[in-house]
């Protein structure tokens, strides 16, 4: 009688597992997104994927990315920081306004203006923790006040390029080994963000209070003193994206930045980071800059509504947190059921 034949259970292929990986992830969905985004519009515009485009468009996501890691880390704590265009707004416009009076150095004056960055989200938390004022009020408050300093700094006046020391502007399209000064910039800053996020106690504390503030308190960790530090944080990666904002644009207005933070919050709940804190990564949030950078530069080269973009945004939040809601009551119904075991 012949020896039956066995052949051992065959598993997932490569492919299923590489989709199966992807789906658990919202960094590798996202890039994926955008892969398929890409190529869908090569077809109908060719020229999305030349470099001059490419790098124009990572250029100019690469100031709302680091924008967006900065708000990243305050959402994690379960907060938000509403005022980050008023920011990036007052300080371009300082930065760009000492420069042209020729009293410091270009690096002298960046580093002034990473400081009245530093300065304001210190400020946003000192009202936050000291005060107990809700996040989303004393931001929308500061958000005006910013801005209205912004204004009152201007004095009705602009600062043209022309005024700047020669070559201010060349960094913004400036590349090393192809890739743009501002990309490796930004992967630096997402890089030693997401190391302290990851390996050291802050950061560890950072997603405990996001993920319950009470038990965080309880087990002895200064709650108040998290949230602080993540809200200077946020200011100090917002004047270091104001001063990417002058380099690009030159000529700075009063109401530079006016509008963005819709995009900077929306890059973070599109990147994963969850808006009831506690979940996600400033990978993704960079990421998620880069995705709506995409759709933005698609829109113009399909000649299609630029007013789409507010639209596509608010979608785009609505989503991340409907999906975060259903995520988080499916979790709750798990627990409840193995509890009823």
């Amino acid at each position: 009688m012949a020896a039956e034949i066995t052949t051992p259970p065959v598993g997932p292929g490569i492919a299923t597992r590489i989709v199966s990986t992807v789906g658990r992830s919202r960094e590798l969905t996202l890039v994926a997104v955008m892969v398929v985004l890409a190529a869908l519009v090569a077809i109908q515009a060719p020229h999305f994927l030349s470099t001059p485009n490419l790098t124009q468009v990572t250029t100019l996501a690469a100031i709302i990315a680091v924008a967006a890691v900065g708000e990243a880390i305050v959402v994690i704590t379960r907060n938000i920081d509403l005022s980050v265009e008023s920011m990036i707004g007052l300080v371009a416009f300082v930065v760009a306004d000492i420069l042209r009076q020729h009293a410091v150095s270009a690096p002298e004056a960046w580093a002034l203006g990473i400081g009245l960055g530093l300065l304001l989200g210190v400020t946003n938390g000192a009202i936050v923790t000291l005060f107990r004022v809700p996040s989303i009020v004393a931001t929308l408050g500061t958000l005006s006040i910013y801005r209205g300093l912004d204004f009152l700094v201007a004095g009705g006046h602009e600062v043209n390029l022309a005024e700047l020391p020669r070559g201010y502007s060349d960094p913004a399209s400036q590349t090393f080994l192809g890739i743009p000064l501002f990309v490796l910039l930004v992967f630096g800053v997402v890089s030693v963000v997401a190391l302290i996020l990851r390996l050291t106690r802050f950061g560890r504390r950072v997603y405990a209070v996001g993920s319950n503030p009470e038990a965080a308190t309880i087990i002895g960790i200064r709650s108040r003193w998290v949230v602080f530090v993540s809200f200077a944080l946020c200011g100090l990666l917002a004047g270091v994206a104001g001063v990417l904002w002058g380099i690009e644009f030159g000529t700075i207005y009063a109401s530079s930045a006016s509008g963005i933070v819709l995009q900077i919050v929306a890059s973070v709940v599109v990147g994963g980071v969850a808006i009831a804190g506690g979940a996600g990564t400033v990978v993704g949030a960079a990421l998620g800059a880069l995705f709506l950078g995409l759709i933005n530069n698609a829109l113009l080269l399909l000649r299609l509504p630029q007013e789409l973009l507010n639209a596509i945004y608010g979608a785009v939040i609505l989503f991340a947190v409907s999906t975060d809601a259903v995520i988080q009551y499916r979790s709750r119904r798990a627990a409840a059921r193995g509890r009823a075991r």
